[in-house]
């Protein structure tokens, strides 16, 4: 027993004799620290972090001599020889003049430089971050090259490349720490609402164009990627408050406010954790756009069927001598003859303006913790991770919502090395308090006074002031203030009880409540064979399980009996191989995915560039891509009245849970033989006329068929190299679209069969679906369906950085994108301007410790199509400045800056605010 003592304590002692202690300090080539840097030992798993003052302290049990590997965003990487620890390191680094240098993950699902990405990818580190004249980090993605910004409002921002998208973008996948943070009822993200606090993000990477050959189904126009910082390698304390104003000329000067925190220590070597907290609140941009969707060139004043852009209620629209014919047939009309005093054209009731029914407010609560182990300390690590965001904002779809204290939640489990990982993750939301304004001006409306009333009332004051000799439009002045007295006034505590009541009524005959608590789960696993099969090829495979859960409770789904759920599945792998001196890489990647309602879906990828130049400094690349994307929750189960259409979803199970009751017409009560009918979901797929042939005067059926899966294929080739100070990054595409996904409007009537048509003539079914639309008697059903045009797009994007005189940055990238479509009454939403330009300008030294940079972005003007509205958007152009000091004393970097500094407004989308002006001052703490 003695002697194992014994031995042990000369193993102990062994053990700590070996341990090496190794400080030192990083700098920047002026001698500045470089805080965040990572010193790592070479072939061990042990390294460590610089702090702000760029110092760090490592221990490991390797002996000297060891080698030390050294790197930083902006800097490159290098090996240090180190022979003794009697004296700190000091380490100073070279600065990486070209961003190809930089190490990306997403490309190719693991580490490779961005000059030798297989594929066009985007990358948005610290450096850039910190530098950004935008006012966060999430706005300032929309200077890269190829992306676009749709801006909804102050907090929700919606990222897209390559066209096709609307605020609703389901064909662009975001990635936060590997969890998708689409919202799981809409099927998109809500911008950064539920992202990524400004001090906790290590690196954010995009890949425009087709990737479902790694990352399955909806990866479709593009996908960003957001990684957050371990708290293994950033410890420490940082934080953020800025504040400024937001200036616009509807809504004037405003104050607001932006503030972060971020708590991460590193207990030991297994085990450290992390906390982020941040809180932002302003006032959003002011929708007040009152242009009459009916006839842009009248007013309210001037047109008594007017539908005002940003005004809710008056959508409720009816022929006025309809009305008066019906007053007759229940003898509340005296004298019938009266009827034909009334004009033959539609009236609309009186809307509210959108600022009458929303305050504007703009807030985003984002929490966030992270535990992390490493039991063997070594590569190996199990992450626990909660991410909570609770937000107000504006959100555009088919109507403009208020999304009120909307809460979002996200749960991970990961196991993880540098060869795999797995991890499951559940997305939990809440509406909370969120309204649909247009059901709110609706509402409000009828809860004051019915449309049955209000209408009649308009009728009979309309006769009497034409009998008293008044003219057509002074009776139609007279009629509206009759009906008009006693309505509900904003600001009045009579017009807030009966809104706070609407908007907490989910029923939308009555309330505007937008609920919903709906789930997804997803689960999905990577394994890398490079270590085991580098000789030959570098080879990986992985998968995915996803199930929904949908849970609206019969407001926005089907779902009135329950929740509805279905799952998806998916495997890939992926064979790259490196050959001639490593200059040419071959890669093959393919994907199959199997959704329970739809067939399975394969989507290849294979690419491959070679290296060229004596210096390695040129690479070509060309590659072929597929992607795909099903249906989403809303084309599959949605059952919504939206006011000017129902939407019904087209999965087989939910054509016929969509059921509502009509009130037909006197002659349609004649013909069904009851004055009212019930009409099913399938009616709209399967009994129904094409908007289209109404409007040319010849009704044919639509036949529209049921929704599946959009696929895509994608040719690509780029260029990257170096030339002198010059980096080029450039690329072209073109891409094929078969089953492209899109919406018709039907028309479906409520009693005949507009099938029963022999050799081309109608039967008595046709003829009684004819007369259903003479008498008024359909509604406009939106379907989801597979285009039958072909469609394509195309495009081109080209970016250099440079330094000149001496130390300044300069970038410039243009971007080009179209399409074509072989069907002109096809509404592909492509939503993007043809040319974009977008420049910057900066320097982070421009004298010691005080930096500044510029950027200026360009956009053509483009046709905007989607449900809520229709029309041009005018070419704007907009310029973002900051200067920033940094008080190494106080470990703070102080930034005043300005975004659209030159104050012309501007919009991205038809229905939304202008875009006014930001003014902000920060101070940022100890940010590594």
């Amino acid at each position: 027993m003695r002697t194992l003592l014994i031995v042990c304590a000369f193993l102990i002692g062994a053990t700590l004799s070996a341990q090496t202690v190794l400080t030192g300090t990083v700098i920047d080539p002026d001698g500045q620290p470089i805080p965040g840097a990572n010193v790592k030992v070479v072939g061990a798993a042990v390294g460590a972090v610089t702090d702000f003052n760029g110092e760090f302290n490592l221990t490991t049990q390797e002996s000297l001599p060891l080698s030390l590997a050294v790197s930083s965003i902006g800097f490159k990487t290098q090996t240090i020889e180190v022979t003794s620890d009697a004296s700190p390191l000091q380490i100073r680094m070279e600065e990486e003049t070209t961003q190809l240098g930089e190490i990306v993950l997403s490309a190719s699902r693991t580490p490779e430089r961005i000059f030798e990405s297989p594929v066009t990818v985007e990358r948005f580190g610290i450096k850039e971050i910190k530098n950004t004249p935008s006012v966060d980090f999430y706005d300032g993605l929309e200077n890269l090259k190829g992306v676009d910004i749709n801006t909804n409002s102050l907090t929700f921002k919606s990222i897209n490349t390559r066209g096709f998208a609307t605020f609703a973008n389901t064909r662009f996948v975001q990635l936060v720490d590997g969890m998708d943070n689409s919202a799981p009822a809409l099927n998109f993200p809500l911008g950064n609402l539920l992202g990524i606090t400004e001090v906790d993000v290590q690196s954010v990477e995009l890949l425009p164009g087709a990737s479902s050959a790694l990352y399955g189904a909806n990866a479709f126009n593009g996908i960003l990627f957001m990684r957050s910082k371990s708290p293994f390698d950033y410890e420490g304390v940082s934080g953020y408050v800025k504040t400024g104003l937001t200036s616009q000329e509807a809504a004037g000067d405003n104050e607001f406010w932006d503030l972060g925190i971020r708590l991460a220590k590193k207990f030991s070597d297994k085990f450290a954790a992390k906390a982020n907290f941040s809180y932002l609140k302003g006032t959003d941009w002011w929708a007040v756009d009152e242009t009459n969707l009916n006839n842009p060139a009248s007013t309210r004043q001037n047109d008594v069927n007017y539908n005002g852009l940003n005004v809710y209620g008056d959508e409720v629209s009816t022929n006025i001598r309809g009305v008066g014919q019906a007053l007759a047939d229940m003898g509340i009309l005296p004298n019938p003859g009266l009827v034909n005093l009334l004009p033959n054209e539609n009236v609309s009731r009186t809307g509210y303006l959108e600022s009458d029914l929303t305050n504007y407010n703009a807030e985003s609560v984002k929490f966030d913790a992270a535990l992390h182990y490493r039991p063997f300390a070594d590569d190996f690590e199990i992450i626990y991770q909660a991410k909570m965001g609770k937000g107000t904002t504006i959100y555009q779809g088919s109507n403009r919502y208020t999304i009120k204290d909307f809460f979002l939640q996200q749960h991970k489990l990961e196991f993880k090395n540098d060869n795999f990982f797995v991890r499951g993750y559940m997305t939990d939301e809440d509406a909370g308090d969120s309204y649909d304004m247009r059901f709110a001006g609706i509402n409000i409306n009828r809860a004051w006074k019915g449309d049955n009333q209000w209408f009649g009332e308009y009728a009979g004051a309309y006769i009497q002031a034409a009998l008293s000799g008044a003219n057509n439009e002074q009776a139609h002045s007279i009629a509206r203030g009759v009906a008009d007295t006693g309505r509900l006034i904003p600001g009045t505590p009579e017009f807030q009880n009966t809104f706070d009541r609407i908007t907490d009524d989910p029923d939308l005959t009555t309330g505007a409540k937008f609920q919903d608590a709906s789930q997804l789960r997803h689960v999905d696993f990577n394994y890398n064979f490079a270590h085991l099969t580098h000789d030959f090829a570098d080879i990986q495979v992985g998968g995915s399980f996803r199930e929904y859960k949908l849970n609206s409770f019969g407001t926005i789904y089907t779902d009135f009996d329950g929740p509805i759920k279905y799952n998806e599945v998916g495997f890939y792998t992926q064979i790259q191989k490196q050959l001639f001196d490593e200059r040419l890489k071959l890669t093959g990647s393919v994907r199959y995915d199997k959704s329970e309602l739809f067939d399975g879906q394969m989507t290849p990828r294979f690419s491959m560039g070679y290296t060229a130049g004596e210096k390695r400094n040129h690479n070509i690349r060309a590659s072929f891509q597929t992607a795909f994307r099903n249906p989403t929750t809303q084309d599959l189960f949605i059952g919504l009245d939206a006011g000017a259409a129902i939407l019904v979803g087209s999965a087989e199970s939910n054509l016929d849970r969509d059921v509502r009751t009509y009130t037909l017409s006197g002659q349609g009560a004649a013909i069904a033989g009851s004055p009212s009918v019930d009409v099913v979901g399938r009616q709209a797929y399967e009994n129904a006329f094409s908007l289209s042939s109404v409007n040319a005067g010849a009704p044919q059926s639509a036949n529209v068929g049921l929704v599946g899966p959009e696929k895509a294929k994608v040719t690509e080739l780029g260029y990257r190299g170096v030339l002198g100070p010059v980096t080029i990054d450039m690329s072209g595409y073109y891409s094929w679209y078969d089953d492209f996904i899109a919406n018709e409007t039907v028309l479906v009537p409520f009693y005949g069969d507009v099938n029963d048509i022999e050799g081309g003539v109608p039967g008595a079914g046709y003829l009684q679906a004819a007369a259903a639309l003479q008498n008024g008697d359909f509604k406009p059903y939106q379907t989801y369906t597979n285009a039958t045009s072909e469609v394509r797009s195309y495009g081109a994007a080209i970016a250099t950085t440079t330094t000149i005189f001496n130390n300044f940055d300069l970038g410039v990238n243009y971007t080009f994108a179209d399409f074509e479509l072989d069907d002109p009454d096809f509404r592909p939403n492509f939503n993007t301007p043809k040319h974009k330009f977008k420049a910057s300008f900066g320097n982070t030294s421009l004298f010691e410790n005080f930096g500044f940079n510029v950027s200026y972005r360009w956009s053509d003007s483009y046709f905007w199509q989607a449900s809520f509205g229709d029309g041009q958007i005018p070419s704007y152009s907009v310029f973002d400045a900051q200067i920033n000091l940094r008080v190494p004393a106080l470990k703070s970097t102080f930034k005043a800056g300005a975004a659209n500094l030159g104050g012309d407004e501007y919009f991205t989308a038809i229905g939304t605010g202008r875009i006014g002006s930001q003014y902000y001052i920060s101070w940022t703490i100890n940010n590594l």
